[in-house]
């Protein structure tokens, strides 16, 4: 299973900075609130980085790094 959660955590992280960049907003000129609609995105991204990072943090900071790591293994 590791290698599974491994490679999802790959194809995620290539989705992740694919879109961290919103090239289909360019040239938009829409104002949601009083922003351009590209700073919402970029908020919205930020939010997400922040909660996939912090269960990355949690969960597998190890994957991939150390040879025999194990999801909450011999961690305090």
């Amino acid at each position: 299973m590791q290698w599974l959660e491994r490679i999802g955590w790959w194809v995620g992280t290539a989705l992740f900075c694919l879109f961290g960049i919103p090239w289909f907003l360019w040239g938009d000129s829409t104002v949601v609130l009083g922003l351009p609609l590209w700073i919402w995105w970029h908020i919205g991204w930020l939010l997400l980085a922040s909660v996939l990072f912090w269960l990355f943090a949690q969960r597998y900071w190890g994957l991939g790094v150390e040879p025999n790591w194990q999801p909450d293994g011999d961690r305090p």
